[in-house]
C-alpha cells in the first residue's frame, strides 16, 4: 500500500503547503468526496479547508463544484503536474548552464594565473573515523591505502564498511607498516582484501583516485583534499611504486606474529642484498651455503636452531610471497623440489637456505636446475646421508 505521509512530503517537495499535499493526497485516494469528508480524511481543520481547495483550484490541481453541498474532485496527477514538471526541468536545465558558465570562469581564472589552487579540508581528531567511514563507503570504484601503525587501528574499525565495497567487487588494496602483519588489526581486515606490507611511515588514503585523506598520527587530526588531479596523481604513482616491490602477506595468514615478522626479516633482508648479488655468488663462492647464513645471522636471524621440517615450511611461505612458487618434500627419497613461476634464478637464494641448512645437519647434497620460459623454474636438491 502507498504510504500517504510520504506522498504528502514529496508534493511539499515541489512546492505544495502541508495542507495542500494533505489534501490532494486525500482527494486521490478517495475520489470526489464533500468539502467536510475532506477534512475529516486529509486530518484539515474544517475552517482551512475552503481556502486550501481554493489554492488547489488556482493551480489546477483540483475542481470545486457551485452546488451546495460543495463537492470536490482531484486532477489527474499527469495532468496536474505537467505544469510543475516542465517549470523543474527548466529549473534544472537554468543551472547547467549556470554551472556551466561557472566553470569556465574558473578555468579562465586559474589559466591566467598559471596555477590551480587546491580545496582541502580539515577534520578533528574525533571525526577523522567517521569521515574514513564515509569515504569508505562512498567509494565506487577502488580504495588504496598506505598506513602505519596508528592508522591501521583506525582502520580496523571499519571492517563493516570494508566488506561492504568487498561485497561491491571493488578494487581494495592496503600497504602496511611490517609489525602490523598478523596484528590484532590485522585479523579484522576482511580475507579477500590484498595486504601488502612495506616501511610505511604515512598514513594516505586514496578513493576512486580523486580524493584523497591524509591523517597524522601524532595528533589524529584529518585532511581531505578533493578535485586535486596532480596530487591524485602523483600519490596513485608512489603507491603503485610502493605496491610492486612490497611483500606480500597472503601467505601469513595462518601464522603467529612472531613468526610471520621473522619470514619477513628474512625477505627483506635477501631482498636488500641484491638478487644479482646473490647469482654473481652463486658461481663465484664454493660455500654459497655459509654466506648466506653469515648473511642472514649478521641481519639477526639465525636458522641454526631450527629442524628440517621447519626450515622447509619457512622457505615454502618464503616461495609463495617471492615467486608464486612452493617447496615440496618426497619423505620417500628425501628429496626436495623447489618451484618457482618466476624465471631467471629468483628461486636460487632460498634453494642456497635449504642447502645450507641440509648439509649442517649432516646431508651431502646435489642441486639440478631446471628452466622453462612458459612455466617457471625448478630445481630440485637431492639428499644423501654423509
Amino acid at each position: 500500500m502507498v504510504n500517504e505521509h510520504a506522498l504528502t512530503v514529496s508534493l511539499e517537495e515541489f512546492g505544495l503547503s502541508k495542507y495542500e499535499a494533505q489534501a490532494y493526497v486525500a482527494l486521490i485516494s478517495r475520489g470526489t468526496i464533500a468539502a467536510s469528508e475532506l477534512a475529516y480524511y486529509s486530518e484539515i481543520p474544517r475552517t482551512k479547508i475552503y481556502p486550501t481547495l481554493l489554492k488547489l483550484e488556482n493551480k489546477k490541481l483540483a475542481i470545486i463544484s457551485k452546488s451546495k453541498p460543495i463537492m470536490c474532485t482531484a486532477i489527474a496527477p499527469e495532468d496536474a503536474f505537467d505544469g510543475i514538471i516542465h517549470e523543474q526541468i527548466n529549473k534544472v536545465n537554468a543551472m547547467n548552464s549556470l554551472v556551466s558558465k561557472l566553470k569556465k570562469t574558473s578555468e579562465e581564472s586559474r589559466k591566467s594565473r598559471g596555477s590551480e589552487e587546491k580545496r582541502y579540508f580539515h577534520i578533528s581528531a574525533n571525526n577523522v573515523l567517521t569521515q574514513l567511514q564515509t569515504m569508505i563507503e562512498g567509494s565506487k570504484s577502488s580504495i588504496k591505502i598506505m598506513t602505519d601503525q596508528w592508522g591501521f587501528g583506525l582502520l580496523a574499525e571499519c571492517k563493516g564498511q570494508l566488506q561492504s565495497v568487498v561485497r561491491r567487487n571493488l578494487d581494495v588494496k592496503i600497504l602496511v607498516a611490517p609489525s602490523q602483519i598478523c596484528s590484532e588489526a590485522y585479523r579484522k581486515i576482511p580475507d579477500e582484501i590484498e595486504i601488502r606490507s612495506s616501511d610505511i611511515s604515512q598514513n594516505c588514503m586514496i578513493f576512486d583516485g580523486t580524493e584523497l585523506l591524509t591523517i597524522n598520527n601524532e595528533n589524529g587530526k584529518g585532511a581531505i583534499f578533493s578535485s586535486t588531479e596532480i596530487l591524485g596523481f602523483n600519490q596513485e604513482k608512489i603507491f603503485s611504486s610502493i605496491w610492486k616491490n612490497a611483500v606480500k602477506t597472503k601467505a601469513f595468514a595462518d601464522m603467529t606474529k612472531t613468526e610471520a615478522q621473522e619470514i619477513y626479516k628474512i625477505i627483506k633482508t635477501i631482498n636488500e642484498m641484491g638478487l644479482t648479488y646473490i647469482l654473481n655468488s652463486t658461481i663465484n663462492s664454493k660455500k654459497l651455503e655459509f654466506d648466506m647464513f653469515k648473511l642472514l645471522e649478521k641481519n639477526g636471524v639465525s636458522l641454526k636452531s631450527k629442524s628440517l621440517d621447519d626450515v622447509i615450511e619457512m622457505m615454502d611461505v618464503i616461495l609463495q610471497i617471492t615467486c608464486s612458487g612452493h617447496v615440496n618434500f618426497e619423505a620417500d627419497t628425501k628429496n626436495i623440489t623447489v618451484e618457482s613461476k618466476l624465471n631467471s634464478g629468483h628461486s636460487l637464494p632460498w634453494v642456497s637456505i635449504l642447502d645450507g641448512c641440509l648439509q649442517k645437519q649432516g646431508y651431502k647434497t646435489r642441486t639440478i636446475y631446471q628452466n622453462n620460459l612458459q612455466k617457471g623454474e625448478k630445481v630440485h636438491i637431492k639428499i644423501s646421508k654423509n
